[in-house]
């Protein structure tokens, strides 16, 4: 068996963030998607009696696809620009699944890495593609490399991934798969020790 890194406190202040700070960033959002809820719902059961872990509430659970700024220092006419030019770009990819299996315990959190990855992908390199046309290749912010995932809990301390991995493993739930048709820009805040947003713009699949 592979061995796990040590848990981490994952609200550590990454670079740019304080409290009351709020960034624009594009995320697949899951509002509506019953079978995930039922599937996290059953996760988190398993783990809610062990220590150091803030559980994801439904309606926060999402995917993290690509940043665009923190909201002093974009503008709303460029956030806009730039959810236009994604919304165009969007229009030649068709929705697609993502299996939902097992989830996986990582040093800040317990995710489900997803399946396929490439769909996820493509849509990230069209969101990169839509800020690009707004601001210039050069100036898309985070790196290309990306592996998509959606996180059902937090690390809030350091310790031990061990418990945490054989309640996942007792768990035995059954896989989940769901259907992405868009795809939401958001006004992302993170001072409840959770992601929380409000929904700015958003991008369907298809046109």
């Amino acid at each position: 068996m592979t061995s796990l890194e040590p848990m981490r406190d994952h609200w550590w202040w990454r670079p740019g963030w304080r409290i009351g700070r709020k960034m624009y960033t594009w995320h697949i959002t899951f509002d509506g998607q019953d079978r995930l809820h039922e599937l996290v719902a059953e996760y988190q059961a398993a783990l809610n009696p062990l220590p150091g872990l803030d559980l994801i509430p439904p309606r926060w659970l999402h995917l993290t696809m690509q940043g665009v700024g923190f909201t002093d220092e974009v503008s709303e006419q460029d956030a806009r620009a730039v959810a236009t030019a994604a919304r165009q770009r969007c229009v030649g990819l068709r929705p697609f699944e993502l299996a939902f299996g097992q989830p996986i315990v990582d040093p800040e959190s317990i995710q489900f890495a997803l399946r396929p990855a490439e769909p996820a992908q493509a849509l990230r390199r069209r969101i990169r593609a839509g800020i690009a046309d707004v601001w210039g290749a050069d100036k898309v912010p985070e790196a290309e490399e990306w592996s998509p995932h959606v996180s059902i809990a937090y690390s809030n301390s350091t310790g031990s991934p061990e418990l945490f991995a054989g309640a996942l493993a007792r768990a035995r739930v059954p896989d989940a798969t769901l259907t992405v048709s868009t795809v939401e820009l958001i006004i992302l805040n993170r001072d409840n020790r959770m992601y929380e947003w409000e929904v700015f713009e958003e991008a369907t699949l298809g046109g």
